[in-house]
């Protein structure tokens, strides 16, 4: 085991100054780095009401938990709670896991690799703390679980470490809240690892709500299996200075499914590289990646790679974007591959802008210019997502309405 933790940091250490393949570059020693914390376990209601409030825009309510099945907050990067309300569900920080169960070293950087590039490296090399969160076999989450990651301090760095499984059978469902306390400049970098595991169900619905000075670097990755489904919904709709990420799932077991849904906007000063990976490397796996996009003066770059590498494999990309006002762009790169006879792969992109007999249409039956438009990227911003319980497309769509002072 030493051996392998030695292996694991000399690789980090040889990737400190690897740049991402894609994305802006941050020289993150402009950044004070964080030491990790031992988890301190105190009640939610000991946070103060301004960070609650702050929490609070990214859907995430510390208030009332009566339905969650459990609750996770970290402040910078110190886990501060850790709470499950079912048996069955298991929520604590990711250092208390590795500690508690021997076997999880097994899986402790096999989805993301350490030395990926530099935002990796510090991560294991500032040995990040985070969430681990496990469905026990056959146990299905009755209340999604939640988690905040909340950077309090300005001029800092935030590391983040967060390993997720889903046992045979089970079924997990995850509300994370990702916030900043001000407008100073600041750094979040947070991998995630997912674990879905035989005929397992997991959804994964992130909403973000940073300052016009974050930088963001998330990292992630899944690994499904046979019969297994990931539902991965992203939500970011106000100010970010920048944000790169471009998660990835392999399907390794037969008809494993992995579907990418995300709602971005970028406003002036805003420039987000975001995308979604999907590999199919076993017969019947199936993948759909839905991305709708809006520029109200900020740049975007929408990316989607699928990739079939199994007969029986079907996958779908779709990128839709909508420029508003003079500025701002938006750049989709979708892109397929197949490489066995027997696959189904297609895509579509299409960026535009609000058409003028639609807000016309509108016009004519009493609305305002005003409330036309508004009701026309309502109604483009709406993402029906298969699958996913009713309560958590009630708080996802929640989340979009809470954001859309910034667009009107």
């Amino acid at each position: 085991m030493f051996e392998e933790i030695k292996i694991r940091q000399e690789k980090a250490k040889a990737a400190e100054g690897k740049k991402a393949a894609i994305g802006a570059d941050i020289d993150l020693t402009k950044f004070e780095s964080q030491d990790t914390s031992k988890p301190k376990h105190v009640a939610t209601s000991s946070i103060p009401q301004g960070d609650r409030n702050k929490i609070l825009a990214t859907g995430v309510t510390l208030d009332d938990v009566s339905q969650r099945s459990g609750t996770f907050v970290q402040i910078d990067n110190a886990p501060m709670h850790a709470a499950v309300t079912q048996d069955g569900i298991e929520v604590m920080a990711t250092s208390e896991a590795l500690t508690k169960y021997a076997w999880l070293k097994d899986y402790y950087w096999k989805a993301v690799a350490v030395d990926a590039d530099k935002y990796t490296a510090h991560v294991e090399s500032h040995n990040a703390d985070g969430y681990f969160m496990r469905a026990l076999p056959g146990v299905k989450s009755v209340f999604p679980v939640q988690a905040c990651l909340y950077l309090a301090r300005g001029k800092s760095i935030q590391d983040v470490h967060n390993i997720i499984i889903a046992e045979e059978g089970s079924e997990l469902h995850i509300i994370t809240g990702c916030s900043t306390a001000g407008r100073e400049p600041g750094v979040h970098l947070g991998i995630s690892e997912f674990f879905i595991k035989k005929g397992a169900k997991v959804t994964f619905t992130m909403i973000h709500s940073w300052s016009p000075e974050t930088e963001v670097r998330p990292r992630t990755a899944a690994i499904i299996e046979q019969d297994g489904l990931f539902m991965s919904n992203y939500v970011i709709m106000r100010p970010v200075h920048s944000l790169q990420a471009y998660p990835s799932a392999r399907c390794v077991g037969e008809n494993a499914t992995v579907r990418f849904n995300s709602v971005v906007v970028a406003t002036p000063g805003s420039t987000i590289d975001l995308g979604s990976r999907a590999f199919l490397n076993a017969k019947g796996a199936r993948t759909e990646m839905v991305a709708r996009t809006i520029s109200t003066g900020g740049d975007i770059i929408s990316r989607g790679y699928i990739e079939a590498n199994e007969p029986e494999t079907k996958g779908h990309l779709e990128c839709r974007g909508l420029i508003l006002g003079d500025r701002g762009t938006i750049h989709a790169i979708p892109e397929i591959k197949g490489t066995r006879a027997g696959v189904d792969l297609s895509h579509e992109a299409a960026v535009g802008k609000i058409a003028e007999e639609e807000v016309e249409y509108l016009m004519a039956r009493g609305l305002t210019r005003d409330e036309s438009t508004a009701a026309i990227i309502r109604g483009f911003l709406k993402v029906d997502i298969q699958g996913l319980p009713a309560m958590l497309n009630e708080e996802m769509q929640r989340a979009v309405k809470s954001s859309e002072k910034e667009l009107f």
